[in-house]
């Protein structure tokens, strides 16, 4: 069985998210999630963890006993890791190497194993050179990257930077672990 790590971070998009990780559990993928603070005010961790059958993660410092080193046992245990939304904010902790939250630190721990962003924001935030300059670093690291869509978005704008859809997403993370 695949394990996928879904990171989920604080967009309107984050409802999305829900979709991705049933149709991954249904192709019989396990799913591990991590959310964002931001993302539990978008989506519960319960609602994913319904859906995946696994726990979700939001908290760095939870104290709760595991045997291990939580950020690196699961960096270590997916076989690729889909951030889907993600917002500039995190785009830019990972291409700035900021470690701060479990999802920024779980990224940070990944060798080898496909890292899938799939941006959603404004489409200002999006075009800005500062994101387009990130996203062009990672890329330059091996960062895979889902772009986004044209779409009315949840500001009333219309342009680019609406989360993908789905079957796309689920598309690009077959193919990165050679399922397609």
């Amino acid at each position: 069985m695949r394990e996928i790590l879904l990171g989920i971070t604080g967009s309107i998009a984050a409802y999305k998210a829900a979709d991705i990780a049933n149709q991954l559990t249904r192709s019989n993928m396990a799913v591990h999630t991590i959310m964002t603070k931001s993302a539990t005010r978008f989506i519960t961790p319960l609602t994913i963890q319904t859906l995946t059958k696994n726990r979700v993660y939001t908290d760095m410092f939870e104290e709760v006993y595991y045997p291990d080193v939580r950020h690196i046992s699961l960096a270590q245990k997916v076989d690729c890791c889909v951030i889907a939304p993600a917002t500039a904010n995190i785009i830019g902790k990972i291409a700035s190497g900021i470690a701060d939250d479990m999802l920024s630190t779980v990224v940070m721990a990944i060798k080898n194993k496909p890292v899938i962003i799939c941006p959603a924001m404004n489409t200002a935030m999006y075009e800005n050179p500062v994101t387009q300059n990130n996203i062009k670093k990672l890329e330059s690291y091996g960062y895979r990257f889902v772009e986004p869509k044209e779409s009315l978005l949840a500001c009333g704008d219309i342009g680019k930077g609406a989360l993908a859809d789905v079957d796309v997403i689920i598309t690009a993370i077959k193919e990165a672990i050679g399922e397609i």
